[in-house]
């Protein structure tokens, strides 16, 4: 579940660590390029590129991705599940409903911690004792080792990582990254410490570092394609120093300028994705060529050095959590005004022209808010748009969740134990004919 709520910190760009410089190998003992080279004319096709409104393929080919978010930020820092099912499992379990991506989250922090150990993760049995306690931590690798034996407790997070992404290119699924939060914990409020560049754990510097780690490593993973520079950027508003300073979008562009380039030096080929303020519901100075504020600049004026810009790289995402709507026209029309107007068909004078995703949405797996006007309005308004979708969230339970070891997930699209589908009604019908219809355009 996510939180909706509806000066110039002029950081320069030499501040930042290159994603070049004092950058630690990003690859993992057991982590080779002699396996995940491309082929050419082969899936996934990629780089991709933008055109217009459309991403496209090597072959031409319009893409987009309907999926599903699984999240790895937390305290623990792998993806979750691991302790009921294996990898290989639960990518079957996501390509069965049609499904073609997954957003994969991480925190910073695990990337911090490579470098304070001299350039090497550390090992599951670390991760987990950290994130869970020496007896319980013990206890949930052992189950996450009887159920993924290819892993010890030697193994390092990043190992995980690097298994999720060459299983979901054995069954042909797009990893899409995204940095989720700095410290590994459960995201988001504006208190968090996590909710724009200088917030207590929101290190920019240790962010464009990151970032370019990530993005480098991924370089040896054939189905990944893209990255989330940040998710959900939002006041900090225990920090109102910082709030008055620097939440606006003239700090948003310096910001994501630099993890644009931190991510466009290390991978050049990956698409990379904006998100907007006010949890990400919001890029409308972006898309409607507007002032960003204080600033005078436009986006008209600065895009030619954005990088990635020039090489048909940028992709702007959305987030929406408006559950208790009950008009689909006033849900579409807040889409189409946050941001979704940049792909319209028609989208009017001076309007900047991106592909859009919504790369959340969600609601609890009951009996019957499925059926309510917010899923259904979106099951519909998606595919016609031929827009691009992750929804929150495939977990069915949480290594740890706000201090709640096991924690039960109820938006979650599993069950506790990632048996079956929680819902499975909507999962097998509504959802799997959302993702057919998505791709079918």
């Amino acid at each position: 579940m996510k939180f909706t709520l509806n000066a110039i910190l002029a950081l320069a760009t030499s501040f930042h660590l290159a994603a070049s410089s004092t950058v630690p190998s990003a690859r993992s003992s057991t982590h080779t390029d002699n396996v995940s080279k491309r082929q050419p004319n082969t899936w996934p096709n990629a780089p991709f590129i933008t055109s217009g409104r459309t991403i496209r393929d090597t072959t031409g080919a319009s893409i987009t991705y309907a999926g599903v978010n699984w999240p790895g930020h937390g305290e623990v820092m792998i993806p979750e599940g691991l302790q009921y099912q294996s990898i290989s499992t639960i990518v079957s379990k996501i390509r069965s409903i049609g499904m073609n991506a997954i957003r994969l989250t991480f925190a910073i922090q695990m990337i911090d911690e490579i470098y304070a150990n001299n350039g090497k993760d550390i090992t599951l049995q670390k991760a987990f004792t950290q994130g869970l306690g020496q007896v319980n931590g013990t206890r949930v690798l052992n189950q996450v080792l009887a159920k993924n034996p290819q892993f010890t407790a030697n193994s390092t997070r990043l190992e995980v990582f690097d298994a999720v992404a060459g299983e979901c290119y054995r069954q042909q699924i797009f990893v899409h990254l995204d940095n989720h939060i700095s410290k590994g914990m459960w995201c988001c409020g504006t208190g968090d410490g996590n909710s724009w560049w200088g917030d207590t754990y929101f290190d920019a510097n240790k962010w464009t570092r990151g970032l370019g780690y990530m993005a480098g490593h991924a370089k040896a993973w054939p189905a990944f394609v893209s990255i989330s520079l940040r998710n959900e950027p939002r006041e900090p508003t225990s920090n109102p120093s910082l709030a008055r300073s620097s939440y606006n979008w003239a700090t948003w562009h310096t910001q994501m300028k630099a993890g644009a380039n931190a991510v466009h030096t290390a991978n050049p080929d990956a698409l990379i994705f904006l998100s907007g303020l006010n949890y990400d519901t919001t890029l409308t100075p972006v898309v409607r060529n507007q002032a960003l504020s204080p600033s005078t600049s436009r986006w008209s004026d600065l895009a030619p050095s954005f990088p990635g810009y020039s090489a048909k790289k940028i992709v702007l995402e959305l987030h929406n959590y408006e559950t208790g709507t009950n008009n689909c026209n006033s849900l579409t029309n807040n889409l189409y005004n946050g941001g979704f107007q940049a792909m319209a068909q028609n989208p009017g004078q001076g309007i900047n022209v991106f592909p859009v995703m919504l790369t959340e949405f969600g609601f609890a797996m009951d009996a019957s808010t499925y059926k309510g006007v917010y899923a259904t309005c979106l099951a519909s308004y998606l595919p016609k748009q031929t827009a691009g979708w992750f929804i929150w969230v495939l977990v069915g339970s949480y290594y740890i969740r706000e201090g709640i070891q096991d924690f039960d997930e109820a938006w979650g699209l599993f069950t506790r134990d990632w048996s079956t589908w929680r819902r499975r009604e909507y999962v097998e019908g509504v959802l799997s004919k959302m993702a057919r219809d998505t791709l079918a355009r």
